[in-house]
């Protein structure tokens, strides 16, 4: 029997976050297992406990299948995407944390974790003419000018790109 037996699913799920930010892998293992024990039904806890164990053992085929039924449940929820992300980079897989970082931020645009991650991961927009290289003095000049644009934040396509 757990030593945290007196709690709920959802103070386990909690304690199983703050472990998380606090980089104490192994006791976010306990608490979101135990979350995940109690009510399996819940999105929140399955993305968050597949998250936890993918980064405590650094193995996908356990990890995802529970993070991805979570974003297939709450396809609407952007947190889903952004822990399928961070269990891609953990594992080494950067293209495809930045597939799920977009699929968040289409969710959310204004989601400031996602974004931040997008800042951190140091991902650019593309090429606001696609069919032109990045450096092109046209793509150069239009890239100015739609970054002092009010546009959304939209890193999948720009105004121009064919």
């Amino acid at each position: 029997m757990h030593a945290q037996s007196q709690y709920g699913a959802e103070d386990h799920y909690r304690l199983g976050l703050t472990a998380l930010d606090a980089g104490d892998i192994e006791k976010a293992v306990l608490h979101l297992q135990s979350a995940h024990q109690m009510d399996a039904s819940k999105p929140l806890y399955r993305s968050y406990y597949g998250l936890a164990i993918g980064l405590a053992e650094r193995r996908l085929e356990r990890a995802i299948p529970l993070c991805r039924s979570a974003a297939t449940d709450e396809f609407f929820n952007p947190v889903h995407f952004l822990n399928l992300a961070k269990l891609h980079l953990a594992c080494g897989f950067k293209a495809e944390a930045i597939r799920y970082l977009r699929r968040g931020l289409m969710i959310d645009p204004g989601n400031e974790p996602i974004a931040a991650e997008i800042r951190r991961l140091g991902i650019r927009r593309r090429p606001p003419l696609g069919f032109l290289r990045r450096r092109n003095p046209l793509n150069r000049l239009l890239g100015r000018v739609l970054r002092r644009m009010p546009l959304a934040p939209d890193l999948e396509l720009t105004p121009f790109q064919i």
